[in-house]
């Protein structure tokens, strides 16, 4: 089978002419083309009066050896990669140690835990907070009633973060080995539309997350897993050996218990700052690394569709309108677009009280009035929190507790209009463009919850967005704080084996721990360390002891 990539017909095409242009593309004759299936689809807009879809197809042919000849040179015509998922490990004989436990239940721990399932090694999957209809409740306590719990909201609990969010399923990373793919295809098995599996950029939406989580909790505990709720890990049992070198021997949960355990994957989130702290006071590695903080801002989803798509807004072959912006600012800062959510709400995500902070959300559907994104400058170590590693943690929690200060104190988030924003006056009442945002918004100056070096540098990209998409800065505009929560802080420092660069057994894993950002790519974070916890094991037997 080939891959013929780049294939472009205009929007709107008939479903049929799909064949006839992997003929006249590859020059085939009558009868070469036995069938195709499509592997991905795009479009591509930059010209708005002729958008363009563009697809991958895997082709059978007739003689795909002298097609491949004939085209050797051109780089859109391939052989179709080996995407096939192939398990690395199965438990030793006679396996009856400690079982391996993952620490957290979002997208990293979730594919941690069920490639460990599936290898046959019985995961016991710890979290702080509560299985997912339980969690949603409480994250719509806080939405309506203004009523958080610490540790069951938009960051603790079944899903994670990424539960409550757009939903995204795609990433930059470097993916040679395609498990990307197993991701998207236990997703599908799980109840996510077939279609993620071809889309350029699949989404699933909250409500499809929440019912696709559960399935795949029930798959492994089907194959031998266990969930363990409100079990936050307060303390790491850590042996120090006469020359130096650390090992976990266990867990101390907050529920009292005490789990044995040696090979731990730490898929923890990137807003768990106690275990931050716990982490750091035990001697395990780790550093302080660049994140970013902003605002969301918030346009009218028509208004998107128009400046996008032009006279085809609204086609359902490019539904939402969607859009990513960078820009280098004067005072050596990078703005830039982040999360953004096309047809969705601005939700309120803190996990502490006292502090307000901002995310994206959308549905399934994306048909919600506003598109809200992320409006973030790019912050690091060296220049904005220097001298410790969990000094960025205090970094952010500075400003979401001015932000809570500046919302009036109830949770609801400080909001200002562009034009007030770029005129450096507090705004008194919204405009054209609505507040998605709950349980309120203060309309206010946001000046005083960010950074002076942020707001300099927003306002001068402001405009330079707008030149790019007509409306971006358009006065009514809104701003709603704060966004600091766009990937972890710190990093847990971990060596080749995935474990970590001084205490072996702890497997850093995923968001939390500075290795992924986003929903597939903390998965397939997950899916790595699994098996470097299975090959632990089996290496643990091969040489009658433990496994570095």
């Amino acid at each position: 089978m080939l891959r013929l990539s780049e294939l472009k017909l205009p929007l709107g095409h008939d479903p049929l002419a799909l064949g006839p242009a992997i003929e006249a593309r590859l020059d085939l004759a009558p009868g070469d083309l036995l069938d195709f299936a499509i592997a991905k689809r795009s479009h591509d807009a930059r010209r708005k009066a002729a958008i363009l879809m563009i697809y991958s197809v895997d082709v059978t042919l007739r003689d795909e050896a002298a097609v491949l000849a004939r085209l050797a040179g051109d780089s859109h015509v391939r052989p179709t990669p080996d995407t096939e998922y192939r398990f690395t490990a199965q438990p030793p004989e006679g396996f009856n140690g400690p079982r391996p436990v993952v620490i957290g239940a979002g997208p990293c721990g979730l594919f941690a835990g069920l490639i460990l399932a599936q290898m046959g090694f019985r995961p016991i999957i710890l979290d702080r907070g509560k299985a997912v209809r339980e969690r949603t409740k409480d994250t719509w306590a806080l939405w309506r009633r203004g009523e958080l719990d610490p540790e069951s909201n938009v960051q603790f609990g079944e899903g994670g973060a990424g539960t409550f969010s757009d939903g995204k399923l795609y990433s930059q990373i470097k993916d040679r080995r395609h498990l990307g793919r197993k991701v998207l295809e236990e997703f599908v098995k799980a109840g996510a539309p077939e279609e993620i599996l071809t889309e350029a950029h699949p989404h699933i939406g909250t409500f499809r997350l929440v019912t696709m989580v559960e399935s795949m909790r029930q798959t492994i505990e089907a194959l031998g897993g266990e969930y363990r709720w409100g079990s936050r890990v307060d303390g790491f049992d850590v042996e120090t050996a006469a020359d130096g070198s650390r090992r976990l021997k266990g867990l101390q949960l907050s529920t009292g218990d005490y789990l044995a355990a040696e090979q731990v994957v730490l898929a923890i989130g990137h807003s768990a700052r106690d275990t931050f702290q716990v982490l750091y006071d035990q001697g395990v590695h780790i550093e302080a690394k660049p994140f970013s903080i902003g605002v969301r801002i918030e346009h009218p989803q028509s208004w998107m569709d128009r400046a996008r798509f032009g006279t085809h807004a609204g086609h359902p072959d490019l539904g939402a309108a969607d859009y990513s912006l960078a820009h280098h600012c004067a005072n050596g800062r990078t703005v830039y677009s982040f999360c953004m959510c096309p047809g969705g709400t601005v939700v309120a995500a803190t996990s502490e009280p006292g502090r307000v902070v901002t995310n994206g959300m959308s549905q399934y559907s994306r048909n919600e009035r506003n598109a809200n994104s992320g409006f973030v400058v790019g912050i690091d170590p060296e220049r904005d929190y220097p001298g410790h590693p969990l000094a960025g943690v205090e970094f952010q929690r500075k400003w979401e507790s001015l932000a809570y200060t500046a919302g009036g104190s109830t949770y609801a988030a400080p909001a200002q209009k562009v034009g007030d924003f770029l005129a450096g006056r507090a705004s008194s009442d919204l405009g054209d463009v609505a507040a998605s945002y709950k349980p309120g918004v203060t309309m206010t100056d946001l000046a005083a919850c960010l950074p002076p070096f942020a707001v300099e540098a927003m306002r001068e990209a402001l405009p330079v967005f707008g030149r790019q998409i007509a409306g971006y800065d358009h006065p009514d505009v809104l701003l709603t704080g704060v966004e600091t929560r766009t990937s972890s802080p710190i990093r847990i420092t971990r060596g080749e084996d995935f474990q970590s660069l001084n205490t072996a057994g702890l497997y850093p894993a995923g968001e939390g721990a500075g290795y992924a950002g986003g929903i597939l790519s903390a998965a397939v974070d997950g899916i790595k360390v699994a098996e470097a916890v299975a090959a632990a094991y089996v290496a643990t037997t091969a040489i009658g002891g433990r496994a570095r």
